[in-house]
C-alpha cells in the first residue's frame, strides 16, 4: 500500500483541511474556521431590574384594583347598639360601647367604642388638642366587663350591679377623635358567694395598646 502525504491515516473530517508533507507548515491560526467550530465569548449581563414573584405580583395588582374604601373589612357585629341598651342601664351621654365583635358567655367580650369629634367631652377636654380622657377609657372598659357579668351565664343583675374598684391602670398613648379603641375585658375571678368579680382590661387603638388595668366588679341579686 503506498503511503499518504497527508499526516492523518484516516480520512479527514469535512472542518479539517488535511495538511501536505511537502508543503510548509502554517500556524493553526492561519488554519480555516468555519461557523461549528469557531468560539465566540460573550458575556452575559445582568439586569438591573427587580425580580418579584408570583404572589408579589399578585398582589401588587389586587392593590391597585381594589379601592382603598373596599380594601379593609368592618368589624363584624356580635351585638348591635339595640343589644347592648337591654343589657347596660347607660345612656346618653354615658353609654361608651358602640358595637360588641367578640362575645365568649361567663368568660370575655371584646367591644369598640368609634371616638368622634362630637363626644361631648372634647369641648373641654381639650379646645385644641381633642383627647379622650383617661377616666371615660376606663368608664367603657368597665361597661364592657358589665355586658359579661350581666348575663345569665354569670348571674349579674342590672340593677344591682356597681364598678367596685380599678388597679395597675396604665394609659400608653393618647386616644384622639377619629380613633376606634377596642376594649377586651376577661373575667379571671367570680366569687358568687361574695358577690365579686375581678377582670383584666386592655384597651387597643389598632395594635397598639392604650390602657391597661384590673377591674373589680360588684353584684347583687336581682330585687323582688
Amino acid at each position: 500500500m503506498a503511503a499518504s502525504n497527508s499526516i492523518f491515516t484516516t480520512a479527514p473530517s469535512r472542518n479539517l483541511a488535511p495538511i501536505s508533507l511537502h508543503q510548509p507548515f502554517s500556524s493553526p491560526l492561519s488554519l480555516p474556521l468555519t461557523r461549528s467550530n469557531s468560539v465566540s465569548f460573550r458575556p452575559k449581563t445582568r439586569s438591573s431590574s427587580l425580580v418579584f414573584s408570583s404572589t408579589d405580583e399578585s398582589k401588587i395588582s389586587a392593590d391597585k384594583e381594589i379601592p382603598i374604601e373596599l380594601r379593609y373589612e368592618a368589624y363584624p357585629t356580635v351585638m348591635d347598639i339595640n343589644q347592648i341598651r337591654e343589657i347596660l342601664p347607660h345612656r346618653f351621654p354615658f353609654l361608651l360601647v358602640d358595637r360588641v365583635i367578640e362575645y365568649k358567655a361567663g368568660e370575655s367580650a371584646v367591644a369598640i367604642k368609634n371616638v368622634t369629634i362630637n363626644d361631648n367631652f372634647f369641648p373641654g377636654h381639650f379646645p385644641e388638642r381633642p383627647i379622650m380622657p383617661g377616666v371615660l377609657m376606663v368608664e367603657a372598659m368597665a361597661q364592657v366587663g358589665g355586658i359579661v357579668m350581666l348575663q345569665p351565664e354569670v348571674g349579674g343583675s342590672k340593677s344591682n350591679f356597681f364598678f367596685a374598684g380599678v388597679d395597675k391602670v396604665r394609659f400608653r398613648k393618647p386616644v384622639i377623635a377619629g380613633d376606634t379603641l377596642v376594649m377586651r375585658m376577661t373575667l379571671v375571678k367570680l366569687q358568687k358567694r361574695f358577690g365579686i368579680a375581678k377582670m383584666d382590661g386592655k384597651a387597643y387603638v389598632g395594635n397598639t395598646l392604650v390602657c391597661e388595668g384590673e377591674f373589680l366588679m360588684a353584684m347583687g341579686k336581682e330585687e323582688e
